[in-house]
């Protein structure tokens, strides 16, 4: 058993230290690519409210950067690549070996998704040998026609050829994938490195284990989507160690340096995406923060209980609500606004609450270009008289 116990508090402020939501973090300097260093993975998705997830993300950390400059910085000339993480997701170009363990298991297997054409992979490489890089819609388009499911040839092959580690995703133009050859995009250092198995778990699990500061060996699986065994086999060697944490179930490891190091700083007033790293967890987030949430994007619209889109608010080292948001020209909308019992248990803590939700919803507003904020309905009621929406301050 650990010598190290931690408590509830001490974790998550650790957390979300290590998150950058916490103290002056990525805000001392290096921007975007060093956020992505940092976190190790920002999750892709198709869902645009405010902005998209991958913008949300170093938005919520480094305050309204510019999202031309997000772009240019997650695909700028070594800086990043996607691939299978936690789900899709943008990853530091320096960390392309760690996935060879990935990359073999689809090899072996032979297939993912669909069957691989015969030879429309060779009639891919050489087109993108030619005239890469490329989209799906260059190379002859990804629908088969039908339901969204029926890939072309050319698609299935060149997902297939994404999977192994053959072509890489350079950039995206709107949501479409550019692909151009690894050979092309990835630096020769990096793409003849080819670790084995163990040497690509351990540095992932590291990295896990930094970003999360504080996590259980599911927390650790969770972040790049890795076997519970996998994690088992590793942690040491990724030299994490391991904690007791009061009030929970299962033992935890933990990043030495994060515990050597007092916390200490400002916390973050802002909306993250729901698929932000700090919160893309739903178990790990209802442990550390009492907080229980999931996308109702998929959801019937009669069946949502917070909303579409629904963006947890963040506010004193807390997830104290949700916002639904929304634009109608150049006003924010929040179509629905929800606390946390505990927000709003008292005048005081009511007062606390509308401060911060005003804060959040002005700060997006003018990082998306709004001049004005609007609430549609607010959970508990009263708390609209506190709001004062009409100013920022």
């Amino acid at each position: 058993m650990s010598d190290i116990e931690l408590g509830p508090d001490e974790v998550r402020r650790l957390q979300l230290r290590a998150q950058g939501l916490l103290g002056a973090g990525f805000r001392r300097g290096g921007g975007v690519p060093r956020l992505l260093g940092a976190l190790g993975a920002v999750q892709l998705d198709t869902i645009s409210v405010l902005a998209r997830s991958h913008e949300l993300v170093p938005y919520a950390r480094l305050g309204p950067v510019g999202r031309d400059a997000v772009e240019a910085a997650y695909w700028g000339d070594g800086t990043g690549f996607e691939y299978w993480a936690h789900a899709a997701s943008v990853l530091p170009l320096a960390d392309w070996p760690l996935f060879e363990f990935r990359r073999r298991a689809y090899r072996r297997r032979g297939w993912r998704w669909h069957k691989v054409p015969e030879g429309v992979c060779e009639d891919v490489l050489k087109r993108l040998h030619a005239d890469g890089p490329l989209t799906t819609k260059e190379l002859g388009g990804a629908k088969a026609g039908g339901d969204w499911w029926e890939w072309s040839d050319h698609k299935i092959a060149i997902e297939w050829l994404l999977d192994i580690g053959e072509v890489v995703c350079v950039r995206r133009i709107g949501w479409r994938r550019v692909y151009d050859l690894a050979e092309r995009a990835v630096p020769a250092a990096l793409l003849d490195r080819e670790p084995d198995d163990a040497e690509c778990l351990t540095g992932l699990v590291a990295k896990a284990g930094r970003a999360l500061a504080v996590g259980t060996r599911a927390d650790l699986a969770d972040y790049y989507r890795l076997k519970a065994e996998q994690v088992d086999a590793v942690v040491e060697a990724a030299g994490l160690v391991p904690v007791r944490v009061r009030g929970w179930r299962h033992d935890a490891w933990a990043d030495p340096e994060a515990l050597a190091a007092p916390v200490r700083g400002r916390h973050a007033t802002t909306l993250l995406s729901p698929f932000d790293s700090l919160v893309w967890d739903r178990a790990r987030t209802s442990r550390v923060f009492g907080f229980d949430h999931r996308l109702e994007a998929y959801v019937p619209k009669a069946k949502r209980v917070h909303g579409y889109f629904v963006m947890p608010l963040l506010a004193g080292g807390r997830l104290m609500g949700r916002v639904d948001p929304a634009r109608e020209g150049r006003t924010l909308v929040a179509r629905q606004v929800s606390f946390e019992p505990w927000a709003t248990a008292t005048p005081a803590r009511t007062e606390k609450a509308a401060a911060a939700l005003r804060a959040a919803l002005w700060q997006a507003a003018s990082w998306v270009g709004c001049d004005a904020v609007r609430v549609d309905r607010i959970d508990p009621p009263e708390l609209a008289g506190a709001l004062r929406l009409d100013t920022p301050e």
